[in-house]
């Protein structure tokens, strides 16, 4: 089992050794499909539910700053 660090927008980084395993190393732009079953669907709702107050608060900090 490895751990895997997500970030705030969703973004995961595979470690070398298992880009390697994976063979994801070789590709120029490799693309890795993870269906939804996978994932806990509250989980996700969750993740886009953040996406979007984060581009919220961001739209309006710019507002903000133009007064």
């Amino acid at each position: 089992m490895t751990k895997l660090a997500l970030s705030k927008r969703g973004s995961l980084t595979l470690p070398p050794a298992l880009r390697r395993k994976l063979g994801l190393d070789k590709p120029r732009n490799p693309l890795l499909l993870v269906e939804e079953r996978d994932l806990p669907k509250a989980q996700i709702q969750a993740w886009i539910a953040r996406d979007e107050a984060d581009m919220e608060a961001f739209r309006a900090e710019g507002k903000a700053k133009k007064k």
